[in-house]
């Protein structure tokens, strides 16, 4: 079945103001978080991995720092960051109880402690 296309879809992307594109477009792609599992978990399918899980949170929170570094008052924002934290943080200790080498690798490579 063939859809037809339209010339207002064609020109989609070039009638979206730039002052407003930033907040259509997600962060994290789907390429982009295969990536980051296929270089922390293994392969890019290996989502459920807590090195994948904490490199993928470490990205995000990244992000939404330097959001609120702009927007000071976004309080909902700085809430879900908090347990975006405590996450990660979760998920960390785990490691280090259950694997103390690949622990101090993932840290070693994300620059998480100093």
């Amino acid at each position: 079945m063939i859809l037809p296309t339209f010339a207002a879809d064609k020109n989609k992307e070039e009638n979206i103001p730039e002052s407003i594109k930033h907040f259509q477009m997600s962060h994290l792609t789907t390429e982009k978080k295969a990536s980051i599992f296929a270089e922390f978990g293994g392969k890019a399918t290996n989502t459920g991995s807590i090195e994948g899980q904490v490199a993928l949170l470490t990205e995000r929170i990244a992000h939404i720092s330097k959001h609120l570094q702009a927007n000071k008052k976004d309080y909902s924002t700085h809430r879900g960051l908090m347990q975006m934290v405590g996450q990660r943080k979760r998920l960390l200790t785990y490691m280090q109880k259950t694997n103390l080498q690949g622990y101090r690798a993932l840290i070693e490579k994300l620059g998480l402690r100093k």
